[in-house]
């Protein structure tokens, strides 16, 4: 698998929680937008992209308000941006599927079926960090099943609420 897709689904080991936030983020922007915007992908991409970058943000400053506090200082730029890097996995999970929805807004795959392949990422990336858990944990196939299905959980009901409300 090539690296650099490699780190958009999988994030690495140190940014595991932004990618799963971030992804589950997408997921509700799909659930959300997907019907309304079924004929309009291009307004699509832009909602998934500008909520995964509003979520992004409000990490950002609840974090940093939080370290502040903590620390008992406002925070300088250099430490305000180093928790924006370390959360910038938030917006690189929006990477992969905002592409799928990019194929169906130019033409490359139909409308419904490019928002159904950036659920599809969203949810083998789940799945991905499920497996990645289970292995860091040594789990048998069983631990790692229990693993995936608590992962996908909270995504696969948010794609179940988006068949419900596109139906």
């Amino acid at each position: 698998m090539n690296r650099t897709f490699a780190q958009l689904l999988l994030g690495s080991p140190r940014t595991i929680a932004g990618t799963v936030y971030g992804t589950i983020v997408v997921l509700a922007a799909l659930a959300a937008g997907g019907s309304a915007f079924e004929h309009r992908p291009w307004e699509l991409v832009t909602v998934v992209i500008v909520t995964s970058v509003v979520f992004w943000i409000a990490h950002v400053y609840s974090h940093g308000l939080g370290e502040s506090i903590a620390l008992g200082h406002r925070l300088d730029v250099s430490e305000l941006s180093a928790i924006a890097r370390r959360e910038l996995s938030i917006l690189l999970a929006v990477v992969l599927p905002a592409f799928a929805l990019v194929l169906g807004a130019v033409g490359l795959i139909g409308d419904r079926a490019a928002v159904w392949l950036a659920v599809g990422v969203a949810v083998a990336t789940l799945t991905a960090q499920g497996v990645r858990y289970a292995r860091v944990e040594k789990l048998g196939r069983v631990g790692t099943a229990l693993a995936i299905a608590v992962n996908l959980a909270l995504g696969l009901a948010i794609v179940a609420l988006k068949v419900a409300i596109g139906h």
